[in-house]
C-alpha cells in the first residue's frame, strides 16, 4: 500500500492515477477482510474500488489524461500538509496501542454491543444493529453528506436544457461495436441488479446494507449506459425521478425518526414502531437501510449522467 500510494504521488499520467487508487483501496478491502470487519471490506471494495474509479475515469475525458505542468512550486501546501499530517501523529500518541486489551472500546463499547445486542435489537449481523441502529443518528449524518455532495457537484456540472436535447440525437453509445460485450452485459445486469436487492435486504443476516448495495446498483447502471448509450439509459431513468429518489431517501430516514417520536419515543428509537421491541428494531433498520440504498444508488446515477453530458458537450456540441 505505501509502494501504491508513493507512485500515486510521483505518477504524472492520470490514467495511471486512477487505476493505482483503485489498487489501493482494494489492497485497503483485503486488509479490512484479514481484521475479520468484512463489512468494511465490503464497502472499500464496493465504493473505492468500483464507483469511484468509475466516476475518476469519467472526469478524465473533461481535464485529459495527463497532468499539468505546475507553474508554481505547492511549497506552502505541501508545508501545511506535513504540519497537519504531523498533528495528527502527535495525536494518536495518547492513544491505546492497537489491539490493547485495555483500551476502553474493549471494555465497555464492545462488550456492550456483543452481549446486549441480539436482545436489543434482534439482528444477527452486529454491525448493522450499531450503523443502523445504536448509531443511527452518525448514518442519517453520512446519508445526508452524501446528499449534500451530490447536490454540489450537481451545480457545478450543469448542463443546459437544450445541449441534452442536441445531444440525445448525436450520441451514439461508446460501444456499440462491442458485440459480445452488449451480449454478456444483458445476461448479467439482471443477475448485477438481483444481487443489489440481496445485499441490501440481507444486511439484517450478513455484510451488506444500504450502501454497498446502492453502490452495486449503480455500478449495474452504469455498465449499461457504457455499454448501451446514456440516451437510451435516460429513457428508463429519468432526470427529474433520480433526483426525487436523492432527495426521498434521505426523507425517509429522517422521516423513520420522526415517526418513531410522533408515537412516543425518541429520534430514531425503532422500538415504539411496533408492538414488539425487537420487531420495531427491525422494521426501523429495514427502513432505513432502504433510505440509505436509495440515496446512494441516485446520486451515483446521476453524477455520472452528469459527468457524461458535460463530455458529450465537449465531444459533440462545442
Amino acid at each position: 500500500m505505501v509502494c501504491t500510494a508513493l507512485a500515486i504521488v510521483r505518477l504524472h499520467d492520470l490514467f495511471a492515477v486512477v487505476m493505482l487508487a483503485g489498487i489501493y483501496s482494494l489492497l485497503s478491502a483485503s486488509l479490512f477482510l484479514d481484521l475479520d470487519a468484512v463489512d468494511v471490506a465490503f464497502t472499500e471494495a464496493s465504493v473505492g474500488a468500483g464507483i469511484s474509479t468509475l466516476l475518476m475515469l469519467a472526469s478524465l475525458k473533461l481535464v485529459g489524461r495527463h497532468q499539468k505542468k505546475k507553474r508554481y512550486k505547492p511549497t506552502l501546501a505541501l508545508g501545511i500538509v506535513i504540519v497537519t499530517g504531523g498533528l495528527l501523529v502527535y495525536g494518536t500518541f495518547d492513544m491505546p496501542h492497537f489491539g490493547s486489551a485495555d483500551a476502553p472500546v474493549h471494555k465497555h463499547v464492545a462488550p456492550r454491543y456483543m452481549e446486549e445486542s441480539m436482545t436489543e435489537v434482534g439482528v444477527p449481523n452486529m454491525v448493522t444493529s450499531v450503523l443502523a441502529s445504536y448509531r443511527g443518528f452518525d448514518t442519517l449524518g453520512e446519508t445526508v453528506v452524501v446528499f449534500t455532495a451530490a447536490i454540489g457537484v450537481m451545480s457545478l456540472l450543469l448542463v443546459s436544457r437544450e445541449t441534452k436535447q442536441q445531444s440525445k440525437k448525436k450520441v451514439p453509445a461508446d460501444m456499440q461495436q462491442q458485440i459480445i460485450l452488449r451480449v454478456v452485459a444483458k445476461m448479467m445486469l439482471p443477475l448485477i441488479l438481483l444481487f443489489a436487492l440481496y445485499v441490501q435486504f440481507h444486511g439484517d443476516y450478513g455484510p451488506g446494507g444500504g450502501f454497498q448495495a446502492g453502490v452495486i446498483f449503480a455500478a449495474g447502471v452504469i455498465l449499461y449506459t457504457m455499454l448501451f448509450g446514456l440516451s437510451n439509459a435516460q429513457r428508463i431513468f429519468k432526470r427529474q425521478v433520480l433526483v426525487l429518489l436523492t432527495a426521498s431517501g434521505v426523507l425517509v430516514y429522517a422521516g423513520v425518526g420522526v415517526a418513531c417520536m410522533l408515537l412516543g419515543g425518541n429520534f430514531l428509537d425503532y422500538d415504539v414502531l411496533r408492538h414488539d421491541p425487537v420487531h420495531g428494531q427491525h422494521l426501523g433498520i429495514l427502513l432505513v437501510e432502504l433510505g440509505v440504498g436509495i440515496t446512494v444508488a441516485s446520486v451515483m446515477i446521476t453524477l455520472f449522467f452528469k459527468f457524461t453530458w458535460r463530455t458529450v458537450k465537449h465531444k459533440y456540441i462545442s
